[in-house]
């Protein structure tokens, strides 16, 4: 049995990184300026839920640091900034073992947003979609992941879940009352509620690995959710929001729009001391989240650190450190990626408390681990048009009384070609 250790350059530092999000960065007119002065200041896109740079808003409400890079085409139409932005993955997937499979599988997002200044604050609208229900209802492999139902009728076991064909549909509203504070309401059907640290795609620590961390259901598995309202308090460098928000994980139909009712919980501080770190934590009690367990409630804490920088003009990192809590259960993911000329090298080490790996909820809990990897390099292909070529690898961590079932602790790797518009 492989030690619970990882190597400091195993969980090495971090992504270019992206803020990668919908409408950050600088406008690309500067006609803008005069335009719309509530969205573009001095040429630089404030955020949509106060007046700070845009590069500090990740995915739904979360918050990332300031530096972060922006990502996305950005266009000026009348009032209103557009932005578009395209990640797509083509994955070639192998996992060792008895419990394990290969498969092709495709995974990625296509992101817009529309943003303009009203009545004294910004509206902005969102909308995101994901090719992941082309990879139908057993998702891919992946050792050691657990968690939702992709078929409606049995738990997925060493495999990740597909995400549904619509990831977002949200509006904001931010209203200032003052240079440093504003109050905000975000809704989404799907949106994101006010709990983890951003959405693991979105992370610029980890966004350029093609697989889902086995962390995904202890700190950001809501980041899809049919049905949410959240509002806010932004003073400064600090952020209290709270979210209601159907607490239910969507179900096997992966191209529909769910409903349900608001009946959970969420509440999350969050604080960016410097320019170059974000913090969060935060608390939810969800309400029959597991389709195959609907009488069963949820409550979740997490905390994270997020910490993005520069060597130099031509090299950029981030590195990201969360915990959460899931009923009682405990999980620590660190990520990092540093990016320098067109390569990006990423990394990823994680733990966690998992009770669903002998087949069901609420079985024997076992503590596992897996430490990755990998390596993309882009090439321009055409103006904003960017492919990559990449690779990584996993070893995975079993106790002694799952080796008879892994035959040992297994490994995976995966390769894939990148698409990337923005």
């Amino acid at each position: 049995m492989r030690a619970f250790l990882f190597a400091p350059a195993a969980l090495l530092a971090a992504t270019p990184a992206l803020a990668q999000h919908e409408g950050h960065g600088e406008a690309q007119d500067h006609s803008a300026h005069q335009q719309e002065p509530e969205v573009v200041v001095e040429h630089v896109m404030i955020g949509a839920l106060g007046r700070y740079a845009a590069a500090r808003e990740a995915s739904g409400t979360a918050w990332q640091p300031d530096v972060s890079a922006g990502h996305g085409r950005h266009y000026v139409a009348g009032d209103w900034i557009l932005m578009g932005h395209v990640v797509l993955n083509g994955v070639y997937d192998w996992q060792q073992g008895p419990r394990g499979d290969e498969q092709f599988f495709v995974s990625g997002m296509v992101m817009g947003s529309a943003r303009r200044g009203l009545g004294g604050g910004r509206l902005q609208l969102r909308a995101m979609v994901s090719p992941d229900p082309l990879n139908g209802r057993r998702g891919y492999p992946l050792h050691l992941a657990a968690g939702e139902s992709a078929d409606g009728a049995t738990p997925l076991v060493d495999r990740q879940h597909p995400h549904d064909f619509f990831m977002e549909l949200s509006a904001s509203y931010s209203h200032d009352l003052g240079r440093d504070a504003s109050l905000f309401v975000y809704a989404g059907l799907p949106g994101e509620p006010a709990f983890g640290p951003p959405a693991f795609m979105h992370r610029a620590s980890i966004m350029d690995s093609p697989e889902a961390p086995i962390t995904h259901h202890w700190l950001d598995s809501t980041h899809i959710t049919f049905g949410v309202v959240t509002a806010g308090l932004v003073l400064g460098d600090l952020k209290v929001e709270g979210s209601r928000f159907n607490g239910r994980e969507p179900d096997h139909r992966r191209w529909n729009i769910e409903t349900g009712p608001l009946d959970s919980t969420a509440l999350r501080l969050s604080w960016n001391p410097t320019e170059n770190l974000s913090l969060q934590a935060s608390w939810a009690r969800l309400i029959a989240p597991e389709q195959l367990d609907p009488h069963e409630n949820s409550t979740r804490w997490s905390a994270s650190a997020i910490y993005s920088g520069d060597f130099g003009m031509d090299t950029r990192w981030s590195a990201t450190l969360a915990w959460g809590n899931r009923d009682g259960a405990e999980a620590v993911a660190l990520e990092g990626a540093v990016a320098f000329d067109r390569w990006t090298i990423f990394s990823r080490a994680e733990i966690a408390e998992n009770d669903e790996l002998t087949g069901g909820h609420h079985g024997p809990r076992y503590t596992v681990g897996k430490a990755s990897l990998g390596a993309i390099r882009e090439f321009e292909v055409g103006s904003g048009v960017r492919l990559g070529l990449g690779a990584q690898y996993a070893i995975n961590f079993v106790p002694a009384a799952l080796e008879a079932l892994y035959d040992g602790d297994p490994d995976g790797a995966m390769a894939f070609v990148r698409l990337k518009i923005d």
